[in-house]
């Protein structure tokens, strides 16, 4: 396989077609309006809706779930989607709190753990959960675990397609190079901040996915989480004026995709 579509539905959410699997990544499908309560005094609004719809989806072979704790990572209608998945792969803590709710599809893994999506007439995917560090250091505790994804299949040229998840750039992802060949980076950017913390964010900034892309390498780096809700502080104006100022063969790696519209990219 020389190539995979990633339609960016919104926000977090992405569907990726490769190899026979359909696979879904952070499901937010509710529509603009809602106010959402992440606690510890942090709130939000949702400013824009899906580009599809969950009925207009089709079948959806596997969920890549970074928190299940977080609504603007998993809202009402994208929980309503997840019996209908093959396969939910998310953290440890998550699996337990899917499982006690219903769900028997979902799978539990700590950093660097892995798991094989695998069915009849599909290519494997090896899915290897990447760290995540949602806020600043010390955080942990109040906004809980938070995994990324690598996955691999044979046949890939220039490497793993690697979703970040929700993370600030800490070392547990500087480590990543050290690990895997990227091909593809699908960067969680929003410069996410909340009145109650001040200045520390809880997602990559422009910046950082400047700086990020510089030790990774991938061979593309695609920006999602950017856009559709009042807590994220950078959007794709605020990406494209950092890349402005960034070295040509950083910016060169950044690909925009067409909210909405799938878009083939090499693998």
């Amino acid at each position: 396989m020389t190539s995979m579509r990633i339609t960016h539905i919104g926000g977090p959410t992405a569907l990726i077609e490769v190899g026979g699997w359909r696979i879904l990544t952070d499901p937010t499908f509710d529509a603009p309006g809602r106010r959402y309560n992440f606690g510890w005094g942090t709130s939000s609004r949702k400013l824009a809706g899906p580009a599809i719809q969950p009925a207009d989806l089709g079948a959806i072979d596997a969920v890549l779930l970074s928190h299940d704790h977080h609504e603007d990572n998993l809202d009402p209608a994208g929980r309503a989607l997840l019996p209908q998945a093959g396969t939910v792969v998310t953290t440890r803590p998550g699996a337990r709190r899917l499982a006690a709710a219903g769900a028997r599809n979902a799978r539990g893994l700590a950093p660097w753990e892995t798991t094989t999506l695998e069915a009849p007439r599909k290519t494997p995917i090896q899915v290897t959960a990447t760290p995540c560090r949602h806020g600043p250091p010390l955080s942990r505790p109040l906004v809980g675990d938070v995994i990324g994804f690598a996955l691999a299949w044979e046949g890939q040229q220039h490497g793993a397609v690697w979703i970040s998840g929700d993370t600030v750039l800490y070392d547990g992802v500087r480590e990543l190079p050290k690990r895997l060949a990227v091909g593809t980076a699908l960067l969680h950017l929003g410069g996410v901040r909340f009145p109650i913390s001040g200045p520390f964010h809880y997602t990559m900034t422009a910046d950082d996915a400047i700086e990020l892309t510089r030790l990774v390498q991938p061979h593309v780096a695609i920006p999602i989480h950017y856009e559709g809700w009042k807590h994220f502080r950078e959007g794709r104006e605020a990406v494209e004026r950092a890349l402005a100022a960034a070295p040509p063969d950083l910016t060169r790696r950044f690909r925009w995709l067409p909210i909405g519209e799938p878009a083939e990219v090499e693998t």
